[in-house]
């Protein structure tokens, strides 16, 4: 990156950290309008880079792809190490094998697909097409996990789980068939051969081994840590999801992967600081992708997009891929499984696009691939267009589909124990509806198991100390301690926790 050649340190530093502060605040002081919108707010980020960049208002210069590529992927293995915390056993159980079709076959398809566009209507050869192809192949997690869990959808479980569990699990692929494909292009590389059928399976393997394995490993030692202060349990699982992507790339598997599955165990697990964890690891993850918007924006030369030759091809492309290529493939990948015409029409819409394509697109041109910068212009328009056109109609296609299901009202107060050491007992909160056997029940009257108890009431917004002659009214959100073996008789009694 380049200020100015007469700017000299600190003030250097000053004008770049400043300037990249400001882009932030005024990125999140805009997320809520772009929600209401239906945009991704990650494509805000995109813009502000660009605006900031040498061909904006900001003139930043920076062109440095190989900085970009190491920062992009940081990001996007932290962003990934989020997304499996808050992955269930429960979840994978319903979505695992769909959501795998989908991350394995789904990106070969989608990639064959884009590349007989590519060659018919761009005039790439073949090796060209199929490398633009494995470039936009696969989802982005970012702006999947970002668009669910920001727009206050309530999807019914089977769809919002198979479309996140795939946007974490199909980036392994894309840069398998990527990394191959620039290998084949590059100047005196050598073409693709059947190596890659065994290949892939290979490092999808080993990245699942190094993961699972480090995950374990890392719950064993959380509960043996005896730490002083709670924020070094975050420095501990955030090494552990920087060592797991740079082991298990080292002994050639798929970093991401291992990244994501080291995260669903420990997620899964019973461990110290759990919900500091959370909390800690999501505004990291948020700011991964900040980050990576931001500098993949500054990437982007606004009058190399217009000068493009052929830009009429490249959004062609791009709607060729949201309404074409996205949905047959994932027809024909979920029509085993029994998903619905509703269902599947859904998933095949939100194939979200974001900064896992602008990240691979990087790899061709620290390669020197020849049009390698037109690729990545290509890419840019494949990007956006594949993330305002299912983003902004997201919550009508959910309504019109009816695929949303009806979800009490969040809690105004979240009540709950961070404690470094590994403590029995947990606290679920739980909405009181009409139907249920304890509304407009006293609570002396309800059957606690010992050791269980109601501990806060919310009742329009005023915390209520929970007494025996307090009755329990529809629209209360309680909060209850009990031990793990009295959960199911608690959710018997009160239904089905709101938050976990």
């Amino acid at each position: 990156m380049i200020l100015a050649q007469t700017v000299h340190e600190p003030t250097a530093t000053a004008v770049l950290t400043a300037i990249f502060g400001l882009l932030m605040a005024v990125s999140v002081l805009f997320s809520r309008a772009l929600e209401r919108l239906g945009v991704p707010i990650v494509l805000l980020f995109l813009g502000l880079g660009m605006a900031a960049g040498s061909q904006g208002i900001g003139g930043i210069e920076f062109e440095d792809y190989h900085f970009a590529f190491r920062i992009g992927t940081i990001a996007l293995a932290l962003i990934l190490f989020d997304g499996g915390l808050n992955t269930t056993v429960e979840s994978i159980k319903h979505g695992i094998a769909p959501a795998s079709v989908l991350a394995t076959v789904g990106v070969a398809g989608t990639a064959g697909l884009m590349a007989f566009g590519a060659h018919r209507w761009v005039g790439l050869s073949w090796q060209e097409a199929l490398l633009l192809g494995a470039i936009v192949s696969s989802t982005d997690a970012a702006t999947v996990f970002s668009v669910l869990r920001g727009s206050r959808l309530n999807l019914q479980r089977r769809v919002g789980v198979t479309l996140e569990l795939e946007s974490g699990l199909n980036d392994p692929l894309a840069v398998i068939l990527t990394m191959a494909m620039t290998e084949s292009l590059a100047p005196g590389g050598q073409p693709i051969g059947w190596s890659i059928v065994w290949l892939v399976p290979m490092q999808l393997l080993i990245g699942a081994s190094v993961g699972i394995s480090l995950g374990w490993l890392g719950v064993q030692l959380l509960r043996r840590l005896r730490l002083q202060a709670g924020g070094l349990y975050a420095v501990f699982t955030l090494g552990l999801a920087l060592g797991a992507f740079g082991l298990a790339t080292l002994i050639h598997g798929s970093g991401f992967l291992a990244v994501y599955a080291a995260a669903i165990v420990m997620g899964n697990s019973a461990i110290p600081y759990r919900s500091g964890l959370t909390r800690i690891h999501d505004a990291i993850a948020w700011l991964g992708q900040i980050t990576m918007f931001l500098m993949m924006g500054l990437l982007v030369f606004p009058l190399d997009l217009v000068r493009l030759p052929g830009v009429i091809y490249s959004l062609a492309l791009a709607i060729f891929l949201a309404t074409v290529a996205r949905p047959v493939v994932v027809w024909l990948c979920l029509l085993p499984f029994g998903y619905s015409v509703r269902e599947m029409t859904y998933i095949g819409w939100v194939g979200l696009r974001g900064a896992v394509p602008i990240i691979l697109a990087t790899i061709p041109v620290m390669e020197n691939v020849p049009n390698a910068i037109a690729y990545f212009n290509i890419v840019f328009f494949v990007v956006v267009i594949n993330a305002i056109m299912p983003g902004a109609s997201l919550r009508w296609l959910t309504r019109w589909l009816k695929l949303d299901v009806a979800e009490p009202p969040t809690p105004a107060a979240v009540l709950e124990i961070n404690s470094t050491q590994l403590l029995r007992g947990e606290i679920h909160s739980f909405f009181i509806d009409e139907s249920l056997a304890v509304a407009n029940v006293k609570l002396a009257k309800i059957p606690f198991p010992q050791g269980a108890a109601v501990i806060l009431m919310v009742r329009d917004q005023q915390l209520l100390a929970a007494r025996g002659d307090t009755v329990l009214l529809p629209g209360d959100h309680v909060y209850v301690f009990c031990h793990e073996e009295d959960r199911p008789y608690i959710e018997l009694l009160f239904g089905r926790p709101q938050a976990d």
